[in-house]
């Protein structure tokens, strides 16, 4: 189109410039070109002119149609580069969300491979369970035998006894009992060993058929967020109770299982205490040598989901005697009494125990029960000096001004969480070492110095009042 506009032009200046030349010729004929050159009619020349001016409104109209073309141009160039910012944010998107699909592809990996090493577990525990069987009959069939030959060894022991048996007899004879009764112990503690068996395969099964539940879920709803196991909850032992319903004078309940402990209580078990400012409550104490110490936190086997709410932090969640977390509520009114010391008891699927202490303090509802711990003393890495001044934050109630962006998603449980976080003892069971990095951070995790992340079998957290040594340092 521009090349065929400046041709148009082209051929209206030499248009133009043709009449002129001829003029100029015509002021100094020559004399031959006299003779034979007539001059021209008015109407001739009038029509010459004529076809310039048309020339000269055509050029004006292509000049125009040129400038709108131009301006059209940059209008469509203009459009051009929006399209091209919309296809940049929008391949942005696509590779974000490509990224958030490959995760999850690698973690459903991960769960698929965790289903296959169940099953093949299963299988050998069924196999096992078999084999101890067989062996049980055929123990039980031998103490059959065995308790007949006693029978029959004891009608000849009375006999030899009227007729003075012999000394060596008698001691042969009470060696055999010993070797009864040896064997009797045995099929007891294989029978224990059995029922175990049979518990475990029990709960292997629920496990496989959860997991297998799960990954036939819709990958992108991030399958694993939710609990292999059904919620054991039991709301009654953590409700505060009455003087009425502990059956004792509230006057007289100990403010936590140190005090227990110190009134000459030296069972572990569950009990009832009163903190100051505070209802009655049931805890678990463990009672050791020299103090008493108040469990607020236990995970050993993953039957109770952890993947809770605030209010469901606040109150307490679990069964007490297996894996269940006390509640913040009852925690900080304990701690607010005076100077406390929090254990952690940890243990890795490499059967490793490791032991930490803190001084551990919390402040109230109204700063969501923000952690200060200080005086680090154990023989883990101190992962936990990194969650010092953070609030406690659950899947509906985060604590948006210390966490990063990116890793929020990986969080699971509740917490008092701080960025990427190093540690987090009340995140998902995983009954294997979890693998993937994304993976271990959303289950029970403590990071062990430069490396990464323990995953965790068991754990166990427990405060008790710091000793005067303790509270001064």
């Amino acid at each position: 189109m521009i090349k065929l506009f400046c041709l148009l032009l082209l051929l209206a200046n030499s248009s133009a410039a043709v009449p002129l030349e001829a003029v100029g010729r015509e002021e100094q004929p020559t004399q031959a070109s006299q003779a034979f050159i007539t001059e021209p009619s008015p109407t001739e020349a009038k029509s010459r002119f004529a076809l310039l001016d048309d020339v000269r409104l055509l050029a004006n109209g292509l000049l125009q149609l040129g400038q709108s073309l131009r301006e059209f141009v940059h209008k469509t160039k203009a459009q051009i580069n929006d399209i091209f910012q919309k296809l940049n944010i929008f391949d942005r998107s696509f590779y974000q969300l490509s990224v958030v699909t490959s995760e999850i592809k690698e973690e459903e990996e991960e769960l698929k491979k965790t289903t296959n090493f169940l099953k093949t577990n299963n299988e050998e525990i069924k196999n096992l369970s078999l084999e101890i069987n067989s062996k049980i009959n055929s123990i039980m069939q031998e103490r059959v035998q065995l308790q007949s030959k006693v029978g029959s060894l004891e009608e000849t022991l009375k006999g030899l006894s009227q007729s003075m048996a012999p000394t060596d007899q008698h001691s042969e004879i009470m060696t055999l009992k010993e070797v009864i009764e040896s064997q009797e112990k045995t099929i007891a503690n294989l029978l224990k060993a059995v029922r175990e068996q049979h518990d475990q395969l029990d709960h292997q099964k629920i496990k496989i058929k959860n997991l297998e539940e799960k990954l036939s879920f819709d990958s992108f709803q991030d399958t694993v967020n939710k609990a292999i196991d059904p919620d054991l909850e039991a709301p009654d032992m953590f409700e505060y109770l009455t003087g009425n319903s502990t059956g004792l004078n509230t006057n007289d309940l100990p403010v936590d299982c140190s005090e227990l402990f110190n009134k000459g209580e030296a069972n572990t078990g569950i009990y009832v205490i009163k903190p100051n400012d505070s209802e009655p409550f049931n805890v678990y104490c463990e009672m050791g040598s020299d103090t008493g110490l108040t469990v607020i936190q236990h995970r050993v086997d993953g039957s109770v989901d952890f993947e809770q709410t605030w209010d469901k932090y606040e109150k307490g969640f679990g069964d007490l005697e297996k894996d269940f977390w006390l509640g913040l509520k009852k925690i900080y009114s304990i701690a607010h009494q005076g100077v406390y010391i929090l254990r952690i008891d940890l243990e890795d699927w490499k059967a490793e125990k490791h032991s930490v202490e803190y001084r551990f303090s919390l402040e109230g509802p109204s700063k969501d029960y923000t952690l200060h711990v200080s005086h680090f003393f154990g023989d883990l890495h101190d992962a936990l000096t990194s969650s010092n001044g953070m609030r406690f934050s659950t899947k509906d109630r985060h604590d948006n001004n210390h966490q990063n962006p990116n890793c929020t998603r990986n969080y699971t449980g509740g917490w008092w969480f701080n960025g990427c976080g190093e540690n987090n003892l009340n995140g998902r069971y995983l009954w294997l070492r979890a693998k993937g990095r994304s993976v271990r951070r959303k289950g029970i995790h403590w990071k062990s110095g430069t490396g990464p992340s323990n995953s965790l079998k068991m754990t166990k957290i427990a405060i008790r009042p710091a000793s005067s040594a303790e509270s001064f340092n």
